[in-house]
This record gives structure tokens, C-alpha cells and sequence, in this order.
């Protein structure tokens, strides 16, 4: 009897033993994984932040940066306040601005020490013209339909021009072309109201703000039906336009 009954209180000490060990080993376990949140105040808590917001900041730096519209140039498509979500891998890997792209540039010794946003009308070897003889931009040949964003009651240009694009450019301007400084009013200044392809910032996707007018930008049809440059026109000169220089 007493053997077996130290027999049975052996065995039953040696097995909280054993949960006692592994019990220590997951706790140092635990205890390693969480050293760091242990020590930042907050604990998980913060750190869960810290890197939500370094991950926002990658995010904004390499792939998409919101910019908010401070100027009415854009309108109606852009409104002021609203506020943009800019591709900034849509030119990255070989791909160029196309005719048609709302793009983002930095104005920087052209337009202004700013940041701004505007239509994408010609690319690098394209000619342009305002007017055709129903008044309309014409590119490389074809004229352009852009009732579909220009502002209601804007013509295409108050200002006549007749410009060829510089390989590596663009021209741009203005959905709203009686309240927009673009291409149009810096074709006598350094560089010709062109902007380099590499000052592009990215290309505007989407309106994210306010939410009530989120819509995806889409690039605008009859652009995307201008055939490819098959020579250079010859630039004729130009007035400037009367719009008052605001940025995006």
C-alpha cells in the first residue's frame, strides 16, 4: 500500500513539473516577442501605429500622394477643395503621358515654384492648333471634341497658336480655359510653355474627397482617337492668354 501509494504521488508530482517547464518556456517565448512593445509607451498599440503611418508615408512617397485643388482651372471636372489621388507609377516603367491625361507636374522654372494640374493636349513631336474653323483645338490633323469636360460656355481658346511639341514635352491646359494660366501664356517665356515629361509628378486617377464626389478620372475619348505625329509644324507666334495664373 505504501508503495503504491508513492508510486501514484511520484507520478503525480512529476507532471506539474513538466507544465511547469513548458509554462516558463512560453512565457520567455511571449516575453521576447513583445520586449519592444513593452518598452515604447502604448505598447502594441503604438507600435501598430508607428507603422500604419511609416507604411502611409512609402505609400505617398513611391505610389500614390493625394493633392488637394486649390483653384477653379480644372472645373467642372476638379472643383476647389477637392482632392486628388495621383498615380505616381503610371510613368514609371516606360509608360509616357498620354493626350488626354490629367496629370500633376512640378511648374518649378516654367509655370511657377509650384505643383500643378492640367490636360495633357499634346505630347512630344505633336502639333497643335486653336482654332480649327468650328473653333476647335486641333492635334496633328483632327480637331477635338471636348465638350464633354471643357467648362460650360468656354470656348477652346480666346488665344490663337500654332505650336509644335518638343520631344520629351508636353502641352497642357486647362479644363476651365477662361480661368487657367497654362501652356497658352508661357509660349514666349524659357522653354516655351512646354513641360518636361520628367517634371511629371504622376497622373490624377481619382477624386477622393469629398465623398460624395468620388469618381474615377478617366482620360477623355476623342484625345485618345488623335493619330500619332507624322511631322513638326511649324510654331506661329502667340498672345498671350488673359486667365490669371492659379495652381494645383
Amino acid at each position: 500500500m505504501d508503495a503504491e501509494a508513492q508510486h501514484t504521488e511520484r507520478d503525480r508530482s512529476s507532471h506539474p513539473a513538466g507544465s511547469e517547464e513548458i509554462s516558463d518556456t512560453e512565457g520567455t517565448e511571449e516575453r521576447s516577442r513583445f520586449a519592444l512593445a513593452d518598452r515604447v509607451p502604448g505598447g502594441r498599440i503604438t507600435l501598430t501605429v508607428l507603422f500604419c503611418l511609416f507604411f502611409l508615408l512609402l505609400l505617398s512617397r513611391f505610389v500614390i500622394q493625394p493633392f488637394q485643388i486649390p483653384s477653379g482651372s480644372m472645373e467642372p471636372g476638379l472643383r476647389i477643395g477637392d482632392r486628388v489621388l495621383v498615380n505616381k507609377l503610371a510613368y514609371r516603367f516606360g509608360a509616357e503621358p498620354r493626350r488626354g491625361d490629367v496629370v500633376v507636374f512640378d511648374g518649378t522654372g516654367y509655370f511657377g515654384d509650384a505643383d500643378y494640374i492640367k490636360r495633357v493636349v499634346g505630347v512630344g513631336g505633336d502639333h497643335v492648333v486653336c482654332c480649327d474653323r468650328q473653333g476647335r483645338i486641333e492635334v496633328n490633323g483632327r480637331s477635338v471634341d471636348e465638350s464633354t469636360f471643357l467648362f460650360p460656355g468656354d470656348k477652346p481658346s480666346e488665344v490663337s497658336f500654332d505650336v509644335a511639341v518638343p520631344d520629351g514635352t508636353l502641352f497642357v491646359l486647362g479644363d476651365h480655359r477662361g480661368d487657367s494660366s497654362d501652356s497658352r501664356d508661357h509660349l514666349g517665356s524659357p522653354g516655351g510653355g512646354m513641360i518636361p515629361v520628367d517634371d511629371v509628378i504622376g497622373r490624377a486617377d481619382w477624386i477622393a474627397w469629398p465623398l460624395g464626389h468620388w469618381i474615377s478620372l478617366e482620360r477623355a475619348d476623342d484625345y485618345a482617337r488623335v493619330p500619332a505625329a507624322s511631322g513638326r509644324g511649324t510654331p506661329a507666334s502667340s498672345g498671350p492668354s488673359t486667365a490669371d495664373g492659379v495652381h494645383g
